[in-house]
């Protein structure tokens, strides 16, 4: 039997096996891009290499890489606990979890259903959205409304009420009953803004459009990222979210804030809820919420919506649905270390102590070859580049394996460049980053 320490090579030879997610997998396994470890602000690569991490993995990393009090919280648990079931069963460490959870959550929002991904959270708030408006007897209310260029997971409900073309178009009709508000970002008008954009023709404004056509009578809930992070960085023009959240209340439709990737001090706050100061009904999240060492997701839930849906002294099961792994022993073991991290080293704040400096470093990149805009806020930067002439996405991911080369991970999604780091990150860190990406910007001799 192999040992499963030992670090085999990367030779295509034994790579084909996994069939990898959101990847170009035969370029891939032709010239590997591979991670060995990991520690604070730096990967290892294959060949030895430090690598910068300006993503934070996938947006999740945020209290940075090898973070002992975690994988130790994790090593007792296991030992102690490895799985217990939570139907109709339980064990202390998720309603631990739970509440100090909510202890950091908005007023109101101090029910949490735990799921395994941002992907099941937004299934999971999707199908309490509906379930709670048949409850109250509003049972006509099934029309779910998302967003063009939203991102809400892979799930068919997350892609029916997202807005990403390439992640729709190959798996049928999806939902029924889905509408889509138009995305915020008008490069026309508001390109190189910083922090919230001043422009907007009234794009919260559109909800009402879609009230008036189906009536409020027919919708449940509308759901949006409050910054759009996987389509490239989108921002909201200043006032839009609160917009939202009067056209939802007027109408009786549930509001769902998406903050799998704005959760856990991403942009200043612990969630864009307090930070924008709009209350949604429901937060779904997962990412920070264990530092990315477990999978864990979990579905911030209002009070409001709770009490509805569970009866004091009823004997019956209220929802029916949930995970083989909902509140998974080691995954909120893992996710009470990451918040104690979180809450000792102040990383929930730490975004906007960064964010002039952050905000400084992305707008120098103005100027540079084929930089069409920069959109910034907490610490979240877009870096949107004028694609090359019948090859979307080339010029960008030509960016992405140069600054791999160099020296440092960033993200790609089309032709935009889309950075997250690590909370923990430094100034000089921050200086290393943009002085290697302006580099490569400069520098690079794109393959047209």
């Amino acid at each position: 039997m192999q040992g499963i320490n030992k670090q085999d090579s990367s030779s295509s030879a034994n790579m084909d096996a996994f069939w990898m997610p959101f990847t170009a997998n035969s370029q891939f396994k032709s010239a590997p891009r591979m991670l060995v470890s990991a520690e604070g602000m730096y990967y290892t690569s294959e060949d030895k290499r430090q690598i910068l991490d300006g993503t934070a993995g996938l947006w999740c990393c945020n209290a940075g890489h090898g973070r002992r009090e975690i994988s130790e919280a994790v090593a007792k648990q296991i030992h102690h606990l490895d799985f217990a079931p939570t139907f109709q069963m339980g064990h202390p460490v998720p309603f631990q979890f739970a509440e100090a959870l909510a202890e950091i959550a908005p007023s109101g929002l101090s029910k949490v259903f735990f799921t395994n991904s941002g992907s099941e959270s937004v299934d999971s708030a999707l199908k309490i959205a509906l379930a709670y408006q048949r409850c109250i007897g509003q049972g006509t209310r099934t029309r779910l409304i998302g967003r063009e260029r939203g991102y809400h997971g892979v799930g068919f409900g997350g892609i029916s009420v997202g807005g990403i073309v390439n992640n729709r178009k190959a798996f049928g009709s999806l939902l029924t009953g889905v509408d889509h508000l138009p995305h915020t970002l008008s490069i026309e008008n508001s390109a190189f803004s910083k922090g919230l954009p001043d422009y907007d023709p009234g794009w919260a404004e559109s909800l009402n459009n879609i009230v008036t056509l189906h009536d409020a009578s027919n919708i449940a809930a509308v759901i949006v990222e409050p910054i759009a992070g996987s389509t490239g960085v989108i921002i909201p023009p200043k006032g839009y979210l609160k917009r939202l959240r009067e056209i939802c209340t007027q109408h009786g439709i549930l509001l769902i804030f998406d903050e799998v990737i704005t959760g856990f001090g991403r942009i200043g706050s612990p969630f864009a809820a307090q930070e924008f100061e709009v209350k949604p009904d429901m937060i779904t999240s997962a990412k920070g919420l264990t530092n990315g060492a477990i999978p864990m997701g979990a579905v911030f839930v209002s009070d409001e919506i709770y009490q509805a849906m569970v009866a004091p002294d009823s004997q019956a099961i209220e929802l029916f649905h949930g995970y083989t792994y909902s509140g998974h022993p080691v995954a909120a073991a893992a996710g009470l270390a990451t918040l104690n991290i979180y809450r000792n080293e102040n990383l929930y704040s730490r975004a906007s102590d960064l964010s002039h400096y952050w905000e400084q470093a992305v707008h120098s990149l103005k100027g540079l070859p084929y930089v069409k805009d920069l959109r910034n806020y907490g610490l979240i930067a877009g870096i949107e580049l004028e694609g090359i002439a019948g090859k979307p996405g080339s010029r960008a991911f030509q960016v992405f394996t140069q600054c791999f080369e160099k020296g440092a991970l960033i993200r790609v999604t089309g032709d935009i460049i889309a950075l997250s780091p690590p909370l923990i990150i430094e100034k000089h860190h921050i200086d290393d980053l943009f002085t290697l990406l302006a580099d490569v910007l400069q520098n690079i001799d794109y393959k047209e």
